[in-house]
């Protein structure tokens, strides 16, 4: 065998992996880049789950989606949501075809790692107001000293008014921060482990310094409360049926000389909220009714009544199936063992920096598009859902069909790590399941990086998935 005839042999045989971007054409490129305008928007607009519920819902509205509770009967085309006490959401456009043959369905979720404010948070020491944190999901504690932070979130009273609080976003707006020892005086702190360099209680966000003018004790807490006072109505006590969280101070921005990354807080998972969100946009009279799952408390493990452990979800599908009139007894229970579901979740890109934690002939690549993970978990595959085979091979046909851009690819080599998604809840329930989101650097960093590419190629993916699954 000739040379020639050993490359097309080659050709035919590999798995070829190339980047994106070299497939795409100028015009093609306009669209990412355009695509990725919208995305970078939303983002600045929705840091927290309860933001990206608002901004999901008003999309969803502009759109001809309406409540749930609007309808009292439902009919092929119908598009419907329910809003989940501000936090998780979800949404179906109903099916030309019965929906007990099952559903479509992709599920991501709106929560990101973080800092909460305690339920007692404010105190005084030295002359300095602070807010006591308590960090949520899984973050490297050092990276969240020294960076301005803004708080988001609501307070509600007693009286059932609630208080919405947006801090630090605009330039004109005080930002605040979590102080770290100087390089000086820290020959102890850097002979620590990371892990241990900085303390969880010891992130306590700093907010003022100037003390009441009157005579009293702890006159800088008082004077904190007194402009908290007069600009919410609220006194110390009102945080305690608060929730207030801390995000970075720092727009969603194009990143590279080239424009062809994106860099911002909480891409895990808000890229895949949009990218799913926008794809159901474009849904209109599928043969299948096609549902989009946002969720919240992922990073926590899907725990509470926003969460994906909840039966919630559950009562949303049956409300659909009382409202078309055909609900009855295990019925919802056959669905699911019909319905097919791409968990929309985010996957860790190769970082060729720290390179030695990957598996590179299995792992997912920044350019290359939208990453899948058959299973993920960790030390022997513990807890994940380990999607089947047949429905991979589905997967992979409509994405190679409608020349999307995809990659599989495992979260780290085996034995160094391993994370979890939803994927495995609604594979209890019986629903063919694959992890199916973008790959991102510096995942659970207050700062995260993507590819543009990755996220046009998610979004048309999830498209085709609803059109043709």
């Amino acid at each position: 065998m000739d040379k020639k005839e050993t490359e097309e042999l080659k050709q035919k045989l590999f798995n070829k992996k190339e980047n994106g971007w070299n497939t795409k054409s100028a015009e093609e490129k306009q669209a990412i880049f355009e695509y990725a305008k919208g995305y970078i928007n939303y983002m600045n607009q929705s840091k927290t789950e309860r933001e990206i519920v608002e901004s999901s819902q008003k999309i969803a509205q502009e759109n001809g989606f309406k409540s749930i509770e609007e309808y009292e009967n439902l009919k092929p085309g119908d598009k419907v949501y329910y809003n989940n006490r501000g936090k998780s959401m979800y949404l179906a456009i109903i099916g030309e075809n019965s929906i007990e043959n099952g559903m479509n369905i992709i599920g991501s979720h709106a929560d990101s790692p973080r800092l909460d404010l305690k339920p007692n948070p404010l105190y005084e020491d030295s002359e300095f107001a602070y807010f006591k944190t308590h960090y949520y999901g899984g973050i490297k504690k050092y990276q969240w000293t020294t960076i301005p932070l803004a708080i988001h979130g609501v307070i509600v009273k007693t009286n059932g008014e609630k208080v919405k609080v947006s801090i630090g976003e605009h330039i004109e707006d005080p930002i605040f921060t979590i102080t770290d020892l100087l390089p000086h005086l820290a020959q102890d702190q850097m002979k620590k482990k990371l892990a241990e360099g900085i303390e969880g209680e010891d992130l306590n966000l700093l907010i003022g310094s100037i003390p009441f003018d009157g005579e009293c004790g702890e006159k800088v807490k008082l004077n904190i409360l007194n402009i908290l006072n007069q600009k919410y109505g609220i006194t110390e006590k009102d945080f305690l049926s608060s929730e207030l969280e801390l995000v970075p101070a720092m727009p969603c921005r194009s990143m590279g000389f080239d424009s062809s990354m994106i860099a911002g807080y909480g891409q895990d998972d808000k890229i895949c909220v949009y990218a799913s969100l926008t794809a159901l946009m474009k849904i209109h009279n599928p043969q299948k009714t096609a549902v989009c799952i946002i969720s919240d408390k992922e990073e926590i493990g899907s725990m509470g009544n926003t969460g994906m452990e909840s039966h919630v979800f559950d009562t949303f599908i049956s409300e659909l199936l009382n409202k078309l009139g055909i609900n009855r007894p295990n019925l919802l229970e056959k669905i699911f063992c019909n319905s097919k579901m791409l968990s929309a979740d985010v996957d860790a890109g190769l970082d060729p920096i720290y390179s030695s934690v990957s598996e590179k002939n299995n792992a997912s690549y920044l350019g290359r598009g939208i990453g899948m993970n058959k299973y993920t978990g960790a030390r022997g595959k513990s807890g994940a859902s380990d999607a089947n085979a047949e429905f991979v091979a589905e997967v992979r046909r409509i994405f190679e069909d409608n020349d999307i851009r995809y990659q599989i690819a495992e979260l780290g080599k085996v034995d160094v790590g391993g994370g979890g998604t939803i994927a495995y809840i609604l594979a209890n329930k019986g629903i063919d399941v694959i992890d199916c989101g973008v790959p991102v650097l510096s995942m659970h960093a207050p700062y995260e990086v993507t590819s543009k590419l990755d996220l046009y190629e998610a979004h048309r993916g999830y498209e085709a998935f609803w059109k043709n699954a």
